[in-house]
């Protein structure tokens, strides 16, 4: 345990950090997962609800840009293959 207020601090944003990036990580997988399983026009609106949640991801740092926009392209190439 720290002894120094400020490292006290530090370990207490870290820990709170640690939950929301937790929590936004399962929730990006989640989107994407729906996507995978989707049918039909479900599949378009999953694939636009994982866009906003990668875009939104890679902006905060969440993830890598390029990692949302590999993503991106084979969600969007899963879903036109499975368009029709």
């Amino acid at each position: 345990m720290p002894r120094i207020k400020s490292a006290k601090k530090a370990m207490r944003q870290a820990r709170s950090r640690t939950i929301r990036n937790k929590d936004q990580r399962s929730a990006l997988r989640t989107a994407v997962k729906r996507v995978r399983t989707a049918t039909g026009p479900a599949a378009a609106q999953a694939y636009a609800a994982a866009v906003q949640l990668l875009d939104r991801a890679a902006r905060k740092g969440l993830i890598h840009k390029n990692n949302a926009a590999r993503h991106k392209s084979r969600l969007a190439a899963f879903v036109k293959s499975h368009a029709k």
